[in-house]
């Protein structure tokens, strides 16, 4: 890399932003026409970087708005400060490295840059830009027309001037910088686009590159991050939260969402270049769509869940698997409560009746649920809280599960579900969706229950005989019902709804919408990407569904590496072997195994050589190998 120069600008380059737009923000700070005149210089700005306008004019026209000072500078120093690219900031060791091979050509000015980048090594003398031009009392009055920069077809004037022997790769996001390679005075030209991607100068690119990470992938020099960002491609079903949108791709992902869910062989064909994706409870992730996926680093579950992936196969792939397991808990919680009352005074009836005129104003059949008996099918995250709700508005609680769980408040536990459902007057499942819970509520289990009693499922659809539901509210031995799930549900808003249940008195449906508040889609959609990033950028497997957990601190001086096997003995022995063999210090090594798999992160303070990569990628029983930093 000797003969190759690396030209970068600074306005939204090196910086997320532009300088002069900061200024402005500062300069004109308690001027009441401040938004407008702000207005005027990113419009400027636009014009001259999109190569619409003459920079040299727009230029002065943008300071002459500004009336800056030279009092201004210092705090706008200290702003740009904080608004170093984060690639760049990632990579603060390459322009240290290759300071001598790095000039920043930039047509702002030198007074806020050079204070700016020389923290990051940059030398002094390869800091090319502007020079303000101040009067007598500090005010900004102009730019220093003795500086090539400042005239219009500036850059290629300073690169004549530099001359310099080598390859030349210019690296920034406006047409000035594209006029360099044009007038052939670079040998390729790279539109930077992580901070602001122009269109008209995205099309004159050699190559997009929507980081420092990008760069310096594909020109195979050192950088920070194992694999850049940008080339990790999101795939977002199911109308995700937009907040999930906005957290993968600030992370610099590229992300792409569709509103419904796709069948098989659709997500066979879309996944094959995914590294993340993202699923409500419609699509389902078979073994089939995991063979076409041979990208995929990790799975979010943007719900409750993951009965609708195979699990086991995504294990044996090394794909993780995240879900939600408590964002949308109250929700559920919420509405499982509001449709206990509504039952019980037989409210959905009135209203109806109401609806097609008829005034019927009677309390027969409508009672509180103050003393009645709530039994929960399930007590985990939702029916604990459920439980909690309920007995502070005056219901009396029973549980049910197969796992041994600790009692809250006065909840009472019941050996047996046929002990349950023979205690209580509302019945609330909140089970999971495992093939095993299948008609768990049918035929049998309605006849022990009560006459009279509530029916509440918020959970999976296949776990109640729909036909032995229908039945016992049809004959009156369930008072009213509430179902939000279903054994069949439409794939889209277009097809209709069919179901024996549908025209029963007191029975309210909903389309799956227990967890579909505005507060729980958006706590999902955070969740959940967190999981994934955390995963992807430390190893961190902290509430995955089949990896080993393990959660642990990032290092910044050593390299992390993962590796993941099937659990069998003596492969720790191995990969320790081999960094002993290459004379690798370990400063940190962390294993968590389960019956299937072995998960482990190693730290190491020394550089690594690819042989040492590939005898791990090689050890027998390996399932994926990764290098994080």
């Amino acid at each position: 890399m000797d003969n190759k120069y690396f030209i970068i600008d600074f306005d939204s380059t090196f910086t997320q932003v532009e300088a002069l737009d900061v200024l402005g923000e500062i300069s004109l700070n308690g001027n009441p026409d401040k938004a407008k005149l702000l207005q005027e210089i990113v419009d400027l700005t636009n014009q001259a970087m999109d190569g619409k306008a003459s920079f040299s004019e727009n230029l002065v026209k943008r300071l002459n708005i500004l009336k800056a000072h030279k009092n201004h500078i210092d705090p706008l120093i200290e702003k740009l400060k904080t608004k170093v690219s984060k690639s760049a900031v990632r990579n603060k060791s390459f322009f240290k490295d290759y300071a001598d091979q790095i000039h920043i050509v930039s047509s702002g000015f030198m007074e806020f840059i050079a204070p700016v980048v020389m923290e990051y090594g940059i030398k002094a003398e390869n800091i090319h830009a502007n020079k303000f031009k101040f009067d007598d009392k500090g005010n900004i009055t102009g730019v220093d027309a003795s500086i090539a920069l400042s005239e219009d077809k500036g850059k290629i004037k300073l690169m004549k001037q530099l001359n310099l022997k080598g390859e030349v790769y210019v690296i920034g996001d406006g047409y000035t910088d594209y006029e360099i390679k044009e007038a052939g005075l670079a040998s390729k030209f790279y539109a930077f686009t992580e901070n602001i991607s122009r269109p008209s100068v995205v099309a004159k690119a050699d190559h997009i590159t929507p980081s420092f990470d990008e760069f310096l992938y594909e020109n195979n020099l050192p950088m920070a991050l194992s694999y850049p960002k940008s080339r990790i491609n999101v795939l977002l079903l199911e109308n995700i939260h937009p907040e999930a949108v906005r957290l993968f791709k600030e992370e610099g992902y590229s992300v792409e969402t569709f509103a419904g869910g796709m069948d098989e062989d659709e997500l066979c064909e879309k996944i094959k270049n995914v590294s993340i994706l993202g699923i409500r409870s419609k699509t389902q992730v078979t073994a089939k769509v995991l063979e076409n996926a041979p990208k995929l680093i990790s799975i979010g579950a943007f719900c409750i869940g993951t009965n609708q992936i195979d699990l086991s196969t995504a294990l044996q792939k090394g794909i993780t698997v995240f879900n939600a397991p408590f964002s949308n808990t109250r929700s559920v919680v919420e509405l499982a409560i509001g449709e206990i009352i509504l039952l019980y005074r037989r409210t959905l009836d009135k209203s109806m009746q109401m609806h097609a005129g008829k005034w019927d104003k009677s309390a027969a059949n409508s009672r509180e649920i103050r003393g009645k008996k709530l039994g929960i099918v399930g007590y985990g995250n939702i029916g604990a809280q459920l439980s909690v709700v309920a007995e502070s508005i005056g219901m009396e609680v029973y549980y049910f599960d197969v796992v041994e769980k600790l009692s809250l408040g006065n909840a009472k536990k019941c050996n047996s579900l046929k002990e349950l459902l023979e205690t209580v007057d509302v019945v609330s499942l909140h089970v999971d969706g495992r093939a095993s819970n299948k008609n768990i509520i049918g035929k049998e289990q309605f006849d022990w229950m009560k006459k009279g009693v509530i029916f509440v499922n918020l959970s999976r659809g296949h776990v109640v005989d729909i036909d032995a539901l229908a039945e016992n509210i049809t004959s009156g031995k369930i008072m009213g019902a509430a179902l939000d799930v279903f054994p069949y549900e439409p794939k889209n808003n277009d097809e209709e709804f069919v179901n024996k249940v549908r025209g029963l008195k007191n029975v309210i449906l909903t389309p799956h919408i227990g967890g579909s508040t505005e507060e729980a889609q958006f706590n999902i959609g955070n969740f959940v990407p967190q999981r994934i990033m955390e995963y992807i950028n430390s190893g961190n497997t902290l509430h995955s569904v089949n990896f080993p957990s393990i959660q642990l601190p990032a290092w910044n001086h050593a390299h992390r590496l993962i590796h993941f096997h099937e659990n069998m003995p003596g492969i720790m022995a191995k990969i320790n072997q081999i960094f002993a063999k290459y004379n690798i210090n370990i400063v940190g090594q962390y294993l968590k195994t389960n019956e299937k798999t072995g998960y482990v992160i190693t730290d190491i303070d020394t550089k690594y050589n690819q042989e040492l990569i590939d005898e791990l990628k090689n050890i027998p029983n390996t399932i994926r190998f990764r290098i994080i930093y």
